[in-house]
């Protein structure tokens, strides 16, 4: 194996007090939790619709739920699925299946029964904590699929007891709220019936660092599932790392972190789950985005830590200024899985006073790699420095033992104590994704001289069009500057005579007409030609992710469907 030492230039860009390196963790996930039980017994742990649980209350739930899941026959290394929205509950049973040395399986509650199934086809778990609403899927899986202990979670039963009440009215509205957030089922062991246990007892053996923690699934909506699997290690690491980047907030001092992103999602659950009890903080949970539920919460509790992704960041700002709300308070949000408006940064932090800097980071590295420092020399359109103990070059795409000259762009390849070690049950994608120990991002960037990382473009998302790449990013932006142009998506398609084209699918303004040759005048003036989309497409929404991220996949599905008999 070939060694590596590269330079690290962006130290020297880094805010004060963020240190260079840190020292290897140690211990597991679950020592989080308990050092903040120690520390700070009567401080609230989670907040749930105004109902508060405290640190000591926490943890006596998370000890009395693993000695349930214990005696429905969870061990060591067992896969246990969770399939939970954000609530109380979803960080109770993810630190009683820690504890019992098992690793936890993260599911989108949303997904259809095809993506669900898919998963469990591939992870195997016979044991799996579900939202009630999806139970009937689960139990509709086929026999080699079955699970044996499937316990159902009710989410208003952690809500506080007027709203509990108030879901039962005789009213559409409240008729409607209920629909939407419990389902009776039968034939499924009750959350309830766990939670009432006897504690495990504090002798019960503990997992270890290297210990697997999470298997985190990091493939769209379609396509075969790949599972990363994320040690104890991986996710301390990457928790400590969080702490490192932002020095100005302190463990235990009043620390308010909002959890507005979905925890099933690699970026909401290291930054809105392990990192806030990491901190002791105080994590306001949400079940979706809800501006107004967020406002509500603003008036008393300001976040002091408030990860999230432009579109929230967005309605957040609108809806507060209609409502006439201040966001003054909010210390530090990170905005991750996609590019940041310069044009959201500058309002957002009039209006909170504090700063709203990029990250960037994958669910192969628990996830954070990269984050703007929470300074005034963070550079927009950027996503920052590499976080402290993590390591990155930029190589030749089509050799990636070699480094690429500084400032060229090409493949960013990293390790670090929060890059994962492979994907669970598939060597062979494991072999593929490393060289010589660096794990292969399969993002195309450059790196200034200070060391700040500008993203390029996904290597599989490069579009080859008469043997010159493309970057769809690119041309997206340049769609989005045309002033009938909403939103913008662009893939290749095949070609007899390029190998693939350039085409669009776009949205247009309300009241706004198709005039493509107008637009596609406009991108020539951005874009060298042969980036200029052949083809424009306007469709009424774009696919996305539950955070937001168009799925260039499903519009190029869509777009093949719609060209196949041109």
């Amino acid at each position: 194996m070939t060694t590596f030492d590269p330079p690290r230039p962006w130290v020297a860009s880094y805010a004060e007090g963020v240190p260079e390196d840190l020292a290897p963790v140690d211990g597991s996930l679950i020592d989080i939790v308990a050092a903040s039980a120690r520390d700070y017994p009567d401080a609230v742990a989670l907040q749930f619709f105004g109902q508060e649980t405290s640190y000591s209350e926490m943890q006596s739930a998370i000890d009395r739920a693993a000695a349930g899941l214990r005696d429905l026959g969870v061990g060591p290394g067992d896969p246990v699925a969770i399939v939970l929205p954000n609530c109380p509950q979803h960080i109770i049973a993810f630190y009683a299946v820690l504890r019992l040395g098992a690793v936890v399986v993260e599911h989108n509650p949303l997904y259809t029964p095809r993506e669900l199934r898919k998963q469990f086809e591939d992870h195997g778990a016979k044991h799996a904590i579900v939202w009630s609403k999806v139970v009937k899927t689960v139990q509709e899986f086929p026999a080699d699929l079955a699970v044996t202990s499937l316990v159902s979670v009710d989410v208003t039963t952690a809500m506080p007891l007027l709203t509990r009440v108030a879901l039962t009215l005789p009213i559409a509205k409240a008729r409607e709220s209920r629909a939407a957030l419990t389902e009776k089922v039968r034939g499924a062991i009750a959350w309830k019936q766990i939670v009432g246990s006897t504690p495990l007892a504090a002798s019960h053996p503990k997992p270890a660092t290297d210990d697997l923690a999470i298997i985190q699934y990091t493939s769209g909506t379609t396509g075969t599932p790949k599972g990363a699997a994320l040690t104890h290690r991986n996710l301390l690491s990457n928790a400590a790392q969080a702490q490192a980047w932002v020095p100005s907030i302190q463990r235990g001092h009043g620390c308010v972190v909002y959890a507005v992103l979905p925890m099933f999602h690699a970026y909401g659950l290291t930054l809105c789950l392990t990192f806030a009890m990491s901190m002791g903080a105080r994590l306001v949970l949400f079940p979706k985005f809800d501006p107004d539920l967020v406002l509500d919460v603003v008036k008393k509790h300001p976040a002091t830590f408030l990860p999230l992704v432009p579109p929230i960041a967005e309605r957040l700002l609108k809806a507060a200024e209609a409502r006439g709300i201040s966001l003054a308070g909010t210390e530090v949000a990170i905005s991750g899985a996609m590019a940041l408006p310069h044009e959201l940064v500058v309002p957002f932090e009039e209006a909170t006073g504090g700063y709203l800097v990029e990250g960037y980071g994958l669910s192969e590295c628990s996830p954070v790699l990269m984050a703007n420092p929470v300074a005034e020399n963070r550079v927009p359109g950027t996503v920052g420095l590499p976080i402290p103990g993590t390591e990155c070059r930029v190589v030749d795409p089509e050799n990636p033992t070699k480094d690429v000259a500084p400032g060229t762009p090409g493949e960013l390849v990293v390790r670090g104590p929060q890059v994962f070690s492979g994907y669970y049950g598939k060597p062979e994608a494991t072999d593929e994704s490393f060289v010589d120990g660096w794990y292969q991002t399969g993002d195309i960037v450059t790196i200034d001289e200070a060391g700040f990382v500008r993203i390029v473009d996904r290597i599989k998302e490069l579009i080859v069009t008469g043997g010159f790449n493309v970057a769809p990013t690119e041309v997206e932006n340049a769609l989005r500057q045309h002033p009938s142009v909403a939103d913008a998506a662009v893939v290749g398609l095949h070609s007899d005579h390029s190998g693939e084209e350039v085409v669009a699918a776009i949205i247009l303004d309300a009241g706004a007409e198709l005039d493509e040759e107008s637009i596609r005048q406009f991108a020539r003036s951005i874009l060298t030609p042969y980036k200029v989309p052949r083809r424009i497409f306007v469709v009424d929404e774009l696919p996305k992710s539950l955070i937001g991220k168009v799925l260039r996949r499903q519009v190029k599905e869509k777009l093949e469907s719609l060209t196949s008999g041109s």
